[in-house]
């Protein structure tokens, strides 16, 4: 009608940003479909968001897992050159990178501050440059830089109503790493990279011979099993957060959680045995527990909103 105001566009359909922010959509779709799932209960602005934002993350992952023909300086060199453009685009607000395009619009609607995608991407330089870890602490490094700070640069897009969201998203992104560590032990391996931290092999009494040559015993199982329960303890602890982001975003994450915990429970089935092959969890397993999330939470919410009455 005449005299009346237009909406502003919504930043995911700008005819200028769309076509960055569908292939962010299929990038996540097609790398993840656990991940994307589970962005399906999330409210429009906030899944467009994270589309954006795994869109990055994954595309900084495949610069390593997808190295191509290049030598290890001129990968280096390639990230490199991606943290100056990531440097331009906070300043300036746009960039015709393909996948920073849609990137920066919500780093700069959702302030999530530069220093997070750069250590992402210092991480990535990590996975070039090391492949071995003396002791936990050094694998923490690594898993800080390429999870946990995806955790923290979620918590910006997802809301959250107490700051101390971001120690618990930490540990989410710590644990779901260290549950992607125990699921490709044997792809890895494949390609001379051992995560598990050598101190903790010998602990075991196990060596890097026994992972490269696939040794399944009791000592195996054992370190397994020890690497399970540390990993289910993050999730335990990153479990508190969860109540402290805004209530449409706290499915999604209690569903992402829980989809990729199950991980762990398959490789427990396996009687843990991580060279039998890539576990996942089922389509159907997957549905149901967004399901019985988006049943537990909102009955949560009803709750809560009859108390404060």
């Amino acid at each position: 009608m005449r005299g009346q105001k237009e909406k502003p566009l919504k930043f995911w359909t700008d005819p200028l940003l769309k076509p960055a922010f569908l292939h962010a959509r299929l990038s996540s779709k097609y790398y993840s479909k656990s991940f994307y799932i589970s962005t399906m209960v999330l409210p429009p602005e906030r899944r467009w968001a994270t589309f954006a934002l795994y869109g990055f993350c994954r595309f900084a992952d495949n610069l390593i897992d997808n190295p191509r023909e290049r030598s290890n300086d001129e990968l280096i060199a390639e990230i490199d050159h991606l943290i100056r453009e990531l440097g331009i685009a906070y300043r300036s607000g746009e960039s015709e990178h393909p996948i920073i395009r849609s990137f920066i619009v919500v780093a700069k609607k959702f302030n999530i501050p530069i220093e997070y995608p750069v250590d992402l991407l210092n991480g990535v330089k990590m996975d070039i440059k090391i492949n071995r870890y003396q002791t936990f602490d050094d694998l923490y490094v690594f898993c800080y830089r390429v999870a946990g700070v995806v955790g923290l640069m979620m918590t910006y897009v997802l809301g959250y109503k107490n700051p101390q969201a971001f120690v618990y998203a930490e540990k989410l992104g710590i644990a779901m790493q260290l549950t992607n560590i125990l699921r490709d032990i044997q792809e890895d391996k494949n390609v001379d990279r051992i995560y598990i931290p050598l101190e903790e092999l010998n602990r075991f009494n196990l060596t890097e011979q026994d992972i490269l040559n696939e040794t399944v015993n009791d000592n195996l199982r054992d370190l397994i099993k020890f690497h399970i329960e540390q990993a289910n303890q993050y999730y335990h602890e990153a479990a508190i957060g969860i109540p402290m982001l805004y209530y449409d975003s706290q499915i999604a994450i209690k569903a992402a959680s829980k989809i990729y915990s199950g991980i762990l429970k398959k490789i427990e089935q396996n009687d843990y045995n991580p060279f039998l092959g890539r576990v996942y969890v089922p389509q159907s397993k997957k549905f149901n527990i967004i399901f019985r999330e988006m049943i537990a939470i909102n009955a949560s919410r009803i709750l809560h909103l009859f108390s404060q009455n």
